[in-house]
């Protein structure tokens, strides 16, 4: 299962997204970061997906791999280059057209905790422990990570973890929205899976207008927008529409028929 440092594979409804170095506590390195959107096109393009997990074999992750700083940022051009594909992964996580979800155990740091932050929601087991740490190493967060962590947890707070580079505690990270789930290390991952799975039961079409719509608020959208409305006149028009209003007529489950 670890000859291959990135990789998606299907479980039932499910893709899981799965990061595979635990000898290195899952650190991502460059060509992990480099990996991330055609994977996550791979999973985009899968009918079947109903909704992603993002996770690490052991801990989630410990965050960029600092060994390999030495080499990425050795000079301007690899600097950019590194950091463009940072960005890129985690804009390719945050854009999947499926609801996503971070099963953190262990560690999630710097890098790490950004992968975290990506995904729709955050379920953590009750050992994991969280934070962002460039303020240890000399580095300034990137401003689409910064955007994400103050979205989650909201300014002040978002201070409170650049400025200290502390690490929160599973009950701290869920008292200030950083996580939205915390369960005992055993039961986080049946509780995310059994989440997850539930989603596979609600429409494709719902589920996708309901993220890019907080997706526009987010980014200060007051009023529709041509994508928002687009999405919203789509879904009365479309079969799974007819499909809900029959299945609540009759009092049976609905059979959406996906993307």
């Amino acid at each position: 299962m670890t000859d291959t440092p990135i990789r998606w594979f299907r479980d039932g409804r499910l893709a899981r997204l799965r990061l595979q170095r635990p000898a290195r506590h899952n650190a991502i390195s460059a060509a992990m970061w480099r990996a991330l959107p055609e994977l996550c096109c791979e999973i985009d393009a899968d009918p079947e997906v109903a909704a992603v997990i993002v996770e690490g074999e052991g801990a989630f992750s410990a965050g960029a791999d600092i060994t390999e700083f030495g080499t990425v940022f050795a000079d301007a051009d690899s600097t950019a280059g590194y950091n463009a594909a940072v960005r890129a992964g985690l804009a390719a996580v945050e854009a999947l057209d499926r609801p996503s979800i971070a099963l953190v155990r262990g560690l999630c740091v710097g890098g790490g905790c950004g992968l975290a932050l990506a995904c729709d929601l955050r379920f953590a087991g009750g050992t994991a422990r969280l934070g962002i740490t460039p303020a240890r190493l000399g580095l300034a967060y990137g401003f689409a990570d910064t955007r994400r962590l103050v979205a989650t947890v909201g300014p002040a707070r978002a201070k409170d973890m650049l400025f200290s580079g502390r690490l929160l505690d599973a009950a701290e990270a869920l008292a200030i929205g950083l996580v939205d789930r915390v369960l005992p290390d055993d039961a986080v991952e049946p509780a995310a899976l059994d989440y997850a799975n539930s989603l596979a039961e609600r429409a494709p079409l719902s589920l996708r207008a309901a993220k890019r719509m907080i997706e526009a608020i987010m980014a200060g959208a007051d009023s529709d927008t041509a994508e928002t409305a687009a999405l919203s006149d789509a879904a009365y028009r479309s079969a799974d529409f007819r499909e809900g209003q029959a299945a609540f007529t009759e009092r049976r489950p609905p059979r959406f028929e996906g993307r």
